[in-house]
């Protein structure tokens, strides 16, 4: 049996993905799922299980020690807005969550994560078996952006940028070199049926990683549902900082892409801060 890894997931494919990857490479799983937030085919997929509520971080180590977990990631999304109405903390969450000054998500993950390593379980960057799910450098879709719209990606590229030197979130969207929306706590989905009511249509969504970003989680991610939300409510292009951040079902979203006729393209920001692709 190999050396077990602990994996607390939140919700989305991504726990599964690592999951599959970590057991490929003759890991053993050890999980904590998020009650309303993981996905239930988790208890399939790793070789131990451990159902928590939010805040339940005294059971999420008192689970790891008793697996003899050294290391573990943080994988999948937790809903935002739940920690206002959804969260029961035992005491260990509870003294934690009193002790942190911002209640941002860098500030908590960083916080919980200093906690369990002061526990002896070291935080591991989530992609540390997923580095092809990286999102890919380049124009990803058959069209290829307009003057007008690299206009906006490089406009919405330095606010994005702003926004999450703010830590307020990952993404902006824009149409005509304005902003029509900010992504906060409701999440990039949100965000894009938002600013795009404003644009009525052609919004140009930019998602970069936060200058700070720590890799161990919280990645920015995008996926074929990124598309399927943009495609409805008329937008126009997608806008990632290639390496940085995540890519889900690439080929699916790809397809999707071309259908609708939207933009897909991976970016850089070189030494000069130019845009590559």
């Amino acid at each position: 049996m190999g050396i077990p890894i602990g994996l607390i997931a939140g919700g989305g494919q991504f726990p599964l993905l690592f999951a599959e990857a970590a057991r490929s490479r003759g890991r053993r799983v050890v999980a904590v799922g998020h009650l309303n937030e993981s996905a239930p085919e988790l208890a399939e997929a790793v070789d131990a299980l451990c159902w928590v509520k939010l805040g339940q971080l005294g059971r999420i180590i008192s689970f790891f020690k008793q697996h003899r977990v050294g290391e573990a990631v943080f994988a999948g999304t937790i809903t935002k807005t739940r920690i206002f109405k959804d969260v029961l903390p035992d005491l260990k969450g509870l003294t934690l969550w009193n002790k942190i000054d911002s209640h941002q998500d860098d500030s908590i993950l960083r916080a919980v994560a200093g906690v369990l390593e002061g526990e002896g379980i070291k935080i591991l960057p989530s992609t540390c078996y997923l580095d092809q799910l990286f999102f890919p450098k380049g124009i990803l879709s058959r069209k290829k952006p307009t003057a007008e719209q690299w206009e906006d990606i490089r406009f919405g590229w330095r606010m994005a940028r702003e926004v999450g030197r703010l830590d307020i979130g990952q993404c902006v969207v824009v149409r005509a070199r304005v902003v029509m929306a900010v992504e906060a706590i409701e999440g990039t989905d949100a965000a894009i049926r938002r600013g795009s009511e404003l644009a009525g249509s052609g919004a140009v969504v930019v998602k970069l990683k936060k200058p700070d970003q720590d890799f161990r989680f919280d990645l920015p991610a995008t996926g074929a549902r990124t598309i399927e939300i943009l495609s409805a409510v008329r937008g126009s292009v997608l806008a990632v900082e290639a390496g940085q951040s995540l890519l889900f079902d690439r080929e699916e979203m790809v397809a999707a892409a071309d259908r609708s006729g939207i933009v897909v393209v991976g970016l850089v920001e070189n030494e000069t801060g130019d845009l590559e692709y």
